[in-house]
């Protein structure tokens, strides 16, 4: 594909330079370059460009950029700063831009961040889910590779499952992966990173699916900080549509920092002895009192027999809360996941996979769950 490219830098020496740079690259042509916004919304329509890269490093060419969504609704829209700022990209995402890139940069730095953002999905803010529990043993981490699984084979989007159960991560096992990074090395980086470098760190499952693994070991997980482990999220958040995270048991730095930052956070229950209810009751009762208006959790209860909507409305009447969905045991599912072969030996046509086939439908559509 060529490039018809219109560049709105209000630094000149950072125009001159982007200039020449775009001027000896194949495959893009530069129609012109503007120093502020309303040259560039009032006479790019006569270049008909199909890609756009503009400064937001300007706090009004920050603020214009819904306006140049609007006005080029078929061009790429990249922005693009001097140095990487976390908030500044949140903004900017928020705008429906494209993506970010930090300049100066070369042709084909362009053309990576164009195919990276083009592969994520919709020029939306990423859906960041986290999955907790009171204890172990609660069947989140089943949950989260299922519904992971689900939505990456129902969308053209790219879906994560980050392994943030620092000592015993257990999703590269049910993929039967050994995945070259880990949550150390992202951890670690994550301040000399942009997307497009930091998108490598992410092992490949299938088309629309990657994950991030646990560390290798339990001891290396005192080298993960829970603010390190936020700026990792927030960075693949431009990188993949759909975050999902699965955490350890209990409540803890990590737990909570990222639990606070997602969107969206189940809390898995494993029905057993039957004080599992008051575990659940306990958990939502301390996040209500943390949380900031337009966080959400949700409830799930594992191993629920009988699976029935009369057991769902029972539950909710112990619990106080809205009960999110319910999964039945079954040991032939379990079996699958834990040996290796979730991505081609899941039985389909059981209650536990129409369950998720509901709630990823539910997660996708954006409505309530």
């Amino acid at each position: 594909m060529n490039y018809k490219v219109i560049v709105v830098e209000t630094n000149k020496q950072m125009a001159d330079t982007l200039a020449a740079t775009l001027k000896k690259a194949p495959g893009f042509e530069l129609l012109s370059t503007f120093d502020n916004a309303n040259s560039a919304l009032g006479q790019s329509h006569v270049y008909n460009p199909n890609l756009f890269l503009i400064d937001i490093d300007n706090p009004e060419l920050l603020q214009m950029l819904p306006a140049f969504v609007d006005l080029f609704p078929d061009a790429t829209i990249i922005a693009t700063m001097s140095n990487w700022n976390a908030d500044i990209a949140y903004k900017a995402q928020k705008a429906n831009v494209s993506g970010c890139i930090v300049k100066p940069f070369k042709a084909d730095e362009i053309l990576d961040t164009v195919h990276l953002y083009a592969r994520r999905g919709k020029n939306e803010p990423s859906r960041i889910i986290s999955f907790f529990s009171p204890k172990g043993r609660s069947g989140r981490t089943t949950l989260a590779a299922l519904l992971a699984l689900d939505i990456a084979q129902k969308t053209n989007e790219s879906v994560v499952l980050i392994d943030a159960d620092l000592q015993f991560g257990d999703l590269p096992i049910f993929f039967d992966l050994e995945p070259e990074h880990t949550i150390v090395d992202a951890t670690h980086d994550i301040k000399l990173l942009t997307p497009t470098a930091f998108a490598p760190y992410f092992h490949k499952i299938t088309d629309n699916l990657w994950i991030l693994a646990s560390p290798d070991r339990p001891e290396y997980a005192e080298l993960v900080d829970a603010a390190s482990l936020v700026e990792v999220v927030r960075m693949a958040g431009h990188i993949f549509r759909y975050l999902l995270i699965d955490l350890p048991a209990g409540f803890n730095p990590i737990s909570l920092a990222i639990s606070n930052f997602a969107d969206t956070n189940f809390i898995c229950a494993m029905i057993n002895t039957g004080l599992e209810v008051a575990h659940m009751r306990r958990s939502l009762d301390m996040f209500r009192e943390r949380r900031e208006k337009e966080k959400v959790d949700f409830p799930v209860f594992t191993r629920v027999n009988p699976c029935t909507e009369e057991e769902r409305a029972k539950l909710e009447q112990q619990l106080g809360y809205h009960v999110a969905a319910i999964f039945p045991n079954e040991y032939n599912l379990v079996s699958v996941a834990n040996s290796g072969r979730i991505l081609y030996g899941l039985p389909k046509d059981t209650l536990m996979m129409k369950t998720i086939d509901k709630l990823s439908n539910k997660i996708i559509s954006g409505e309530k769950l």
